[in-house]
């Protein structure tokens, strides 16, 4: 169904939930919702340590006066009486628990049953594709919206496709490209996820592959997310590195679900790199960490360089920033859109996901259900969201 509608459930006693508060990027989103979250908001915050919570609200009464009365919830990732429990007592839970293939799997498998939605922040195409085989289809019988990657990976690159295929002419085949620039830092739970993820290609593959016998197949509708190679774009005037992340498989599967990104769409996933020699050595150290995390004293010991729950301070945060380009083709037509903002991977992608917790908390959405991603699931109401809360989507030419 396309209609978009307010959903109504059974009342439950909160909107949303933050699981994972104190952490890094799980207290920055409580900041943002403390600042942010409207009047009325029923919003709780949840994890494994009451005092540490207990700090963080303390925190946020400095914001906002009213978050002294925050709800504190206990629950532990591994617990899954408590995780149910939690499940049940909202509308939408919103996670930063990760690795997610370590602690994630119990808390969406207790949203599927209880028909809540769910948002999270992970990057592991390994969790999304056994999450999909494993709950999808009970999500799709309870009503539960499962949206993954609900931060930096992947919403610049979902939504940014996104906006870029409504610009091209519709029922035609479309080719979009897009192509990342960022200063950013990266924190300790972000390089542990990565590393997890790195290092479990075999897993990875065979829930691909289990993944494919699952999903039922377009029959007359092609959409994917291929590996590029290094080149040269003249497009943008910069050396282009394909980067081996969930964006291209998340971008594809907004297209197999969307009739808009037309019969046969591609999309491809580079970072953007100036100068040549910037581009070998950045090319050598993807080469190298991919290489190191195959190796498990190695993997170790980049995870103990950055301990989870550490990241870059606020002065450093306030000076990232990230550019995602993208040259849509289709139909005889070209055009160029560009998604910015300021620091990805913590300041943004806090904001990123409070806006989804919010957007599926509050607005008027498709009816869908099961696992979706963040164009299928919100589409133009995210959309709305992040621009109207600073994230720039627009055209910067058009032919």
């Amino acid at each position: 169904m396309n209609e978009h509608v307010r959903r109504s459930r059974p009342q439950r006693a909160y909107d949303i939930v933050l699981f994972g508060a104190t952490g890094f990027v799980g207290a920055l989103t409580a900041e943002y919702l403390a600042r942010h979250a409207p009047a009325g908001l029923r919003w709780a915050l949840a994890g494994r340590d009451l005092g540490k919570l207990e700090r963080l609200r303390e925190r946020l009464a400095d914001l906002d006066p009213a978050c002294a009365r925050l709800p504190l919830l206990r629950a532990d990732a591994a617990d899954t009486g408590a995780l149910r429990e939690l499940a049940a007592s909202t509308g939408v839970l919103a996670t930063t628990v990760g690795p997610y293939i370590w602690y994630g799997a119990e808390l969406v498998a207790a949203c599927a049953e209880e028909g809540t939605d769910y948002v999270d922040l992970t990057g592991e195409p390994e969790f999304v594709d056994r999450m999909y085989v494993e709950h999808d289809a009970r999500a799709r019988e309870t009503g539960a919206r499962l949206v993954h990657a609900c931060g930096f990976d992947s919403i610049p690159a979902d939504l940014g496709a996104y906006f870029t295929v409504r610009l091209l002419p519709a029922g035609v085949p479309l080719r979009v490209d897009g192509f990342v620039r960022s200063n950013a830092l990266f924190s300790g739970g972000t390089l542990a996820s990565a590393l997890t993820a790195l290092g479990r290609g075999p897993q990875t593959l065979a829930a691909a592959r289990a993944r494919r016998l699952h999903q039922p197949r377009l029959p007359d509708r092609r959409a994917r997310g291929p590996v590029g190679a290094p080149r040269f774009s003249r497009e943008t005037g910069t050396w282009a590195l394909p980067l081996p992340t969930l964006d291209p498989a998340v971008v594809a599967r907004s297209a197999a679900a969307l009739e808009r990104y037309g019969p046969d769409f591609r999309y491809r996933h580079y970072a953007s790199v100036r100068h040549l020699p910037v581009a070998v050595g950045g090319a050598a150290a993807v080469g190298a960490t991919v290489a190191l995390a195959q190796v498990p004293a190695a993997r170790r010991w980049l995870m103990g360089r950055w301990e989870p729950g550490s990241g870059p301070d606020a002065q450093r945060r306030a000076r990232s920033w990230f550019t995602v380009r993208f040259v849509g083709e289709g139909g005889g037509r070209r055009v160029f859109t560009e998604v910015s903002g300021g620091d990805p991977g913590y300041g943004e992608t806090a904001k990123m996901l409070a806006e989804s917790a919010l957007c599926l908390a509050q607005d008027a959405l498709p009816e869908r259900a099961g696992q979706l991603t963040t164009a299928v699931a919100m589409g133009d109401a995210l959309l709305d969201r992040l621009q109207k809360a600073g994230i720039r989507f627009r055209v910067a030419d058009s032919r």
